[in-house]
């Protein structure tokens, strides 16, 4: 089961380090790891007398004997790892096996008492699989160890390669709070485009296939959702059962779309959206995932008066603190417009009175279409008015050629750079659905507001 304990803060010195990284590239951290991707044969990696290494296309084959009785009975690993105390690392790497079994990957002290400071079971599969894993080392020696358990299992064949102890210097690595809990982002397997696809083969399909369909974006929410709570629960359940980081959208708030006027809707009154984002945070527990709360609800203030303005504060408050308060692994996003909407300092005030203070940020861009960089400068100016140091997110979707000053359905649009963690921001996420439409408007003015349309998806792919 997963612990609370494993939701990390980022540290202020992490943090400040953070914000100045949407500048500019941060410079790659040392490498830990000799010879990681095996390209130089097999030294300076050991194994025990039981078994055999080689280097077999690029990776490291390692045949285990069976029969053994604990994991360290067969084992490989390379020495002499500086560990500082204190010190946030991240050690990860690609493997499989030639049949389903369990192992266990240590950094730990190479000689007596072999103390670990980081020991972690990993189930292998005949798929290569990317695996990841934060500590913070309580060791200060030049003399620790990565190493690879292997025993305890019938005779098999482990392959490993890229091979990587990196010291955590910049954005949360996969291992903090969320992202460190699950093994990559969930590709939602009932997205518009992936149910399109699967009803529609064809050139057309295997191009939104494979340039779309497969690859992690936000499932949104709302009254289209049906109960809520469960709607919410099945997703996240299904995800978590892959070891996915699940990203949702809660899209409900009343009075929605008040500037757009595409999507517009919502829940039928404040007291019923209390009820709604109250079962949307019970749905989730403690399952890790992430949020974005409401998009345009606080670039919207300019259309709205000021009666309508302190209602939606109370509601995206009240909304904060239902994410806090009971969905404890989740990391929450309140919306915050884009960089050609509202200026930072503005915004700022609206996040600040809006609760941004009760989850982890904001996101930027959600559903338009400036570049990371112009997004992330906007978003460091939010940070910024807001005392520094606010983690933000960025939804890259549709950003890849950037804004032309049009938000719905305009021409000439492209993919950008798909989830991650990092990129100028502490996440990159595609939170707008490719191929969705924006409404009855530009290139698709015949298809309704958040409707899959398979010319728009090409166009994207294509950037026409």
């Amino acid at each position: 089961m997963r612990l609370l304990t494993r939701l990390t803060a980022i540290t202020a010195s992490a943090l400040a380090v953070l914000s100045a990284t949407t500048a500019g590239a941060a410079a790659a951290a040392p490498e830990l790891v000799v010879n990681g991707t095996f390209a130089n044969g097999t030294a300076p990696w050991w194994n025990s007398a039981n078994t055999s290494m080689t280097v077999d296309a690029g990776r490291l084959r390692v045949t285990v004997p069976g029969g053994t009785a604990n994991p360290w009975d067969a084992m490989i690993g390379q020495n002499a790892i500086t560990l500082a105390q204190g010190k946030s690392y991240t050690l990860s790497f690609d493997a499989s096996a030639s049949t389903s079994v369990s192992a266990v990957t240590t950094v730990q002290l190479a000689d007596a008492p072999y103390t670990n400071t980081l020991t972690r079971s990993i189930a292998l599969t005949t798929a290569s699989k990317r695996f990841s894993f934060p500590f913070t080392s309580g060791l200060a020696t030049s003399a620790g160890q990565v190493s690879f358990q292997l025993g305890k299992n019938a005779g098999f064949t482990f392959f490993v390669d890229n091979v990587s102890l990196t010291e955590t210097t910049t954005t949360p690595q996969p291992g903090s709070g969320p992202v460190g809990m699950t093994n990559g982002f969930h590709v939602d397997p009932d997205s518009n485009p992936a149910l399109w696809v699967a009803r529609n083969p064809g050139p057309d399909a295997d191009r939104i296939r494979a340039a779309i369909s497969t690859k992690p974006m936000a499932r949104w929410f709302g009254a289209w959702s049906g109960d809520i709570r469960s709607a919410v629960s099945r997703y996240v359940a299904g995800a978590d059962a892959a070891d996915r980081l699940p990203v949702l959208v809660a899209y409900n708030i009343p009075g929605r779309d008040a500037c757009g006027g595409h999507s517009g809707g919502g829940a039928g009154s404040e007291e019923a959206y209390r009820t709604w984002i109250s079962e949307f945070a019970a749905g989730i527990g403690d399952r890790p995932a992430v949020v974005v709360i409401e998009p345009d609800s606080l670039g919207d203030f300019g259309c709205m008066d000021d009666a309508a303005k302190q209602t939606r504060t109370r509601m995206l408050n009240h909304a904060t603190q239902q994410f806090r308060d009971r969905a404890a692994n989740t990391w929450a996003y309140l919306d915050a417009g884009n960089a050609g909407w509202t200026q930072p300092a503005t915004m700022a005030d609206r996040l600040r009175d809006a609760g941004v203070g009760n989850v982890r940020g904001f996101a930027v861009n959600v559903s338009n279409y400036y570049t990371t960089d112009q997004s992330a400068t906007y978003a460091k100016g939010v940070s910024d008015a807001l005392g520094g140091g606010v983690p933000f997110v960025i939804d890259t979707s549709r950003n890849g050629n950037g804004s032309n000053g049009q938000w719905c359905n305009p021409a000439g649009r492209k993919l950008g750079a798909p989830a991650q963690v990092g990129g100028g921001a502490e996440m990159l996420l595609w939170v707008k659905v490719p191929g969705d439409s924006d409404g009855h408007c530009g290139i698709a003015p015949d298809v309704p507001a958040g409707t899959f349309s398979p010319t728009l998806a090409i166009r994207l792919i294509d950037g026409t």
